[in-house]
Parts: C-alpha cells; structure tokens; sequence
C-alpha cells in the first residue's frame, strides 16, 4: 500500500510513522496539531502552498 493525497495526516502518521519527518521538511510543522488529524495530504499541501506531487512523491520513497 501507498500514501494516496486523499488520506489524512492522522491516518498517515499512523499507518506509516517515519512520514512525519517528510512532512515536517517541507514546513508542515503541526504534523501533530488536532487539527491536522482530519485534514487531507492534498488540503495541508494547498494551506502551505506545498506541490502536491512533489510532497507525494517524497512521501512514497
């Protein structure tokens, strides 16, 4: 299985624990914040002006 842009971060961080560091090198720093919980790969991408792709890309190395 892969990490899909539609799965949380919660959901993320949860089935794969070592994404939380990729995530943080590209400035998404509240990987843990409650809010982050519920929202998608692709929402907090568009929030910090991340490229999507790109951060999918890394994430699913």
């Amino acid at each position: 299985m892969s990490i899909t842009k539609d799965m949380t971060i919660g959901e993320t961080i949860r089935q794969y624990p070592d994404a939380a560091q990729v995530l943080m090198s590209f400035g998404m720093g509240c990987v843990a914040c409650p809010s982050a919980q519920g929202e998608t790969i692709e929402e907090a991408a568009m929030v910090h002006g991340i490229n999507v792709d790109e951060l999918m890309n890394a994430l699913n190395k």
